[in-house]
């Protein structure tokens, strides 16, 4: 397929582009199917007779064309982006990650991870695919395992017997989530001939020979038991949670199907938090990541986000919300403590009754651990 043209958005700054640069039929594909990422302003007087576009608060790249695409990047630097990546994702057992800090868009780093998982699959499958043994009934003309003796007794007339027995098989749901993960990349429309396609191609040709492809929602990748002879699956299967979960709507793109790739960076910052303080809070602290709290015995239910506890008593010691805006966002006064990613226009710091009510910044305009660390210290201010 043709190389399309690219048109750049970044978070939350409205960019407009002239008539000729973004045909109609395309800009009412947008409205359609990626409202919730792009907000689409039609020529106007207002607009100075232009297309205006505003990305709401996710980065990625959506195929509209085989002619034209979008790139949303972030306000954020991208070695953080790469940083919160790796937190929120649990992939810092992937050493060689520091490798992809040199990538300059988000689409090449996208590339670099594919290439990554698909070269780490094709070393799993030299060593031979990890294998399961799976209960089997079949009529055979020979005695397998166990017989099944009342259906013979049915059917005394059959030749063959009824038998109940253990196959061992690669064809299990450790390897299907590597191959259904591969053939959603290969859709993505973002790998190349030069980098990370003929890894990813020949990673899934091989696994298929194998493997029944058959799809997978992200949730299967996670909270997942391991053993010694598949532990090496876990990192692979984090990768591909990523990989699987942060995806957008796709749509019919230049005569095939195209799938963008979309990240929802309120969601990621809010799950980078809460790994962060998983792994740096002090130890007489637990955390409780999105609790669900009811108010009374049939009164309406609340997710929090995260609620620090004293492990001693139990006794929450800090309930917190995430709240990934634009710089010159106000707070509200709805919960104890307010994070931002960039210190709000008016900081809150007031006492409702016995709780104080206060903002504070995580930032990721800086060393990611050097905002954390800073963050705690104004945590017990």
């Amino acid at each position: 397929m043709p190389t399309p043209i690219v048109l750049t958005l970044r978070e939350y700054e409205p960019t407009r582009f002239r008539p000729e640069q973004l045909p109609e039929a395309a800009a009412r594909l947008l409205h359609t199917h990626y409202h919730e990422q792009v907000d689409v302003q039609p020529p106007s007087f207002r607009t100075q007779g232009q297309w205006q576009l505003t990305a709401r608060g996710w980065i990625g790249y959506i195929p509209l064309t085989a002619e034209l695409a979008l790139s949303l990047q972030p306000k954020t630097p991208l070695v953080n982006l790469f940083g919160m990546l790796e937190v929120a994702y649990n992939l810092q057992s992937f050493r060689f990650l520091d490798g992809l800090f040199d990538a300059a868009t988000l689409d090449e780093f996208y590339e670099r991870l594919a290439h990554i998982l698909a070269r780490r699959i094709l070393d799993r499958l030299r060593k031979g695919l990890y294998q399961r043994y799976i209960s089997q009934a079949d009529r055979l003309p020979y005695v397998r395992g166990r017989l099944d003796l009342q259906p013979m007794f049915q059917q005394p007339e059959q030749v063959e017997v009824h038998c109940q027995y253990e196959e061992q098989t690669g064809d299990v749901e450790e390897n299907q989530i590597l191959a259904w993960t591969l053939h959603r990349i290969l859709r993505s429309g973002l790998c190349t001939e030069q980098r990370a396609l003929p890894s990813v191609r020949q990673a899934l040709r091989v696994l298929q020979s194998t493997v029944t492809l058959q799809p997978f929602a992200a949730q299967v990748c996670l909270q997942r038991t391991y053993n010694r002879l598949n532990h090496d699956y876990h990192p692979l299967h984090a990768l591909c949670y990523f990989f699987l979960d942060e995806r957008g709507p796709s749509h019919e793109a230049g005569g095939r199907q195209m799938l963008p790739f979309l990240v929802n960076m309120a969601r990621l910052y809010e799950r980078f938090v809460a790994e962060w303080l998983k792994a740096n809070l002090d130890p007489k602290y637990g955390l409780k990541i999105q609790d669900r709290y009811a108010i009374g015995s049939s009164g309406p239910h609340f997710n929090i986000d995260l609620v620090v506890v004293e492990q001693a008593t139990g006794q929450p010691r800090w309930v917190m919300d995430t709240k990934y805006r634009t710089p010159g966002a106000t707070p509200s006064a709805a919960e104890a403590i307010l994070i931002y990613p960039v210190a709000p226009t008016r900081p809150l710091d007031q006492t409702v009754g016995a709780i104080r009510v206060r903002s504070l910044t995580f930032a990721l305009d800086w060393s990611l651990d050097a905002a954390g660390q800073a963050f705690l210290s104004t945590l017990h201010v």
